[in-house]
């Protein structure tokens, strides 16, 4: 697995502790282990450059996502061939806003972002309910798992 981490902002990230959370998805949706992803930080004017000239939205947004080889989950039995999965960009501060109004901190919205955008990359989405449903309660037990084994990390 090849985890590149960048961060491109005056934000303090731990680089690691994504490379990490990355490796547990990877891990629970049983991508091949030579399977590549990028996940950049940015400030807002870098975000919000992206967001109106992939999506035609104002402003930065939190995260966005850019698939490469459009890989799927694989199995136990099958994993998924390998690949370049694509680039995951969170925007810190657009983040921080966001955890603030949730009631949690910055990291945690991060991480949960993290998690959101690389089920993006394996094509998950949210647009219908029962797609939402899905992807949401996958997002969300993958990522209090996560949390769950590091005690290190837990209050």
């Amino acid at each position: 697995m090849t985890i590149e981490v960048r961060n491109e902002t005056t934000t303090a990230v731990d680089e690691l502790e994504f490379v990490e959370v990355a490796r547990f998805v990877f891990d629970a949706m049983h991508l091949h282990p030579a399977t590549e992803l990028s996940i950049l930080f940015v400030d807002e004017d870098a975000m919000e450059k992206l967001h109106v000239q992939w999506l035609d939205l104002p402003g930065p947004t939190d995260v966005m996502s850019f698939p490469m080889d459009e890989l799927t989950p694989g199995t136990a039995e099958q994993p998924a061939p390998e690949g370049l999965l694509g680039d995951v960009v969170l925007c810190p501060t657009v983040a921080a806003k966001q955890a603030a109004e949730a009631g949690h901190s910055a990291v945690e919205e991060m991480l949960l972002l993290t998690v959101h955008s690389i089920l993006h990359l394996l094509g998950y989405d949210h647009m219908e309910e029962d797609e939402r449903t899905v992807m949401f309660d996958l997002q969300r037990r993958l990522l209090l798992t996560f949390l769950a084994s590091r005690p290190e990390q837990q209050a």
